[in-house]
């Protein structure tokens, strides 16, 4: 198995202190985060994308070109990239010179993105967002693999032999489909090879393990190989102490934070405690023993092969984020990678020159 670990860069007071960081301050730890994931053995570092309260995501490739100036080893993730809201050929030149200035280390996640306010930012309305998504995701990787594009579409001008410069480190890199709680993610996922991503987060595990049992009918419907289907799967919070008690002890605040900012949105509430979000969710909260069995139940039913986990240390001292971190490569990744096969991530398969000739 491989782990990320990943952010939306929430923005709100700690919920033990009730301090709030500035700004600066938090886009600074988002970066100083990535680079202690490398530095302990993480597989990937990710990044969300929101353009709403209470998140600072909405510029992840700027993000993470700082994080990629910053490591040099760890790879790099769009969790998840809102295409459905960005014009395609400003996201390509974007995320192509971001896998150039990470070495070819970009992994790019794709969705439709959520949240009322940034759909009225954007224009977007709950009738044309999964069309959006599609079409600026079939263009977006028709940009990635070609040299010179002709296309047309509904929701952006058309192209006529355009190119798009840089071209990317990774000429045939593949994009993950972040996938929540509808099938149009699984099967544009499906339909072109790609690998899915699924949230895992909100909901409990069956409505996700149905999603991924879908993806993988999907693909052989398509006439590929099952075996080839690749998938990921997101948790809804890690902590790990040794002793589980001071592990549930350590993380109820974080919770009951969470579960608050849930009533107050009006958002519905799904898991009502912490005891009932360890007990259905996949939040990853106990002991290392306890999260290795969580993990490989989970994996019975999703087969996933990559792990997220929330990177954020709100809620905890620098000292007690790094040990629970440390904790998780210690004592749980050696055991899932040992018991969970997982593929290769790829590396740069082009050279890092192009020769361009004189008009």
């Amino acid at each position: 198995m491989k782990f990320l670990a990943m952010t939306l860069i929430p923005y709100a007071p700690d919920p033990v202190t009730g301090v709030q960081p500035s700004t600066n301050e938090r886009l600074r730890a988002v970066v100083d985060n990535a680079v202690m994931a490398e530095e302990l053995g993480f597989d990937g570092y990710g990044v969300g994308e929101r353009h709403e309260r209470p998140f600072l995501s909405s510029s992840p490739p700027v993000i993470l070109s700082h994080i990629a100036a910053r490591t040099s080893t760890i790879r790099l993730f769009t969790t998840v990239t809102t295409l459905s809201l960005l014009d395609p050929v400003r996201a390509f030149e974007d995320y192509s010179t971001l896998d150039h200035l990470s070495g070819g280390r970009l992994e790019l996640m794709i969705g439709k993105g959520n949240g009322a306010a940034q759909a009225q930012l954007f224009h977007v309305t709950t009738e044309d967002q999964w069309e959006r998504n599609r079409e600026s995701y079939e263009l977006f990787r028709r940009l990635w693999r070609e040299d010179k594009v002709t296309w047309s579409g509904k929701f952006r001008p058309s192209l006529d032999e355009a190119e798009t410069w840089p071209r990317p480190l990774q000429q045939a890199g593949r994009i993950w489909h972040g996938s929540a709680t509808s099938e149009a993610s699984v099967e544009l996922a499906a339909k072109w090879g790609d690998p899915l991503f699924s949230a895992n987060v909100t909901n409990p595990i069956e409505l996700y393990a149905a999603l991924v049992r879908h993806y993988r009918e999907r693909w052989v419907h398509y006439g590929r190989d099952p075996k080839d289907a690749f998938v990921g799967a997101g948790s809804a919070g890690y902590y790990a102490a040794k002793d589980s008690q001071d592990a549930i002890k350590t993380y109820r605040p974080m919770f009951d934070a969470r579960l608050a900012a849930f009533k107050r949105s009006g958002m519905p509430v799904v898991f009502h405690s912490l005891e009932d979000a360890i007990e259905r969710s996949s939040a990853l909260i106990g002991s290392p023993q306890q999260i290795i069995e969580k993990v490989q139940r989970y994996h019975e039913q999703m087969g996933h092969e990559v792990l997220s986990i929330n990177s954020d240390n709100a809620g905890l001292t620098p000292a007690q984020h790094r040990a629970s971190l440390e904790l998780f490569q210690s004592d749980v990744a050696p055991v899932l990678r040992n018991t969970i096969p997982s593929r290769p991530f790829p590396v740069a398969s082009v050279s890092l020159t192009t020769t361009v000739s004189s008009p």
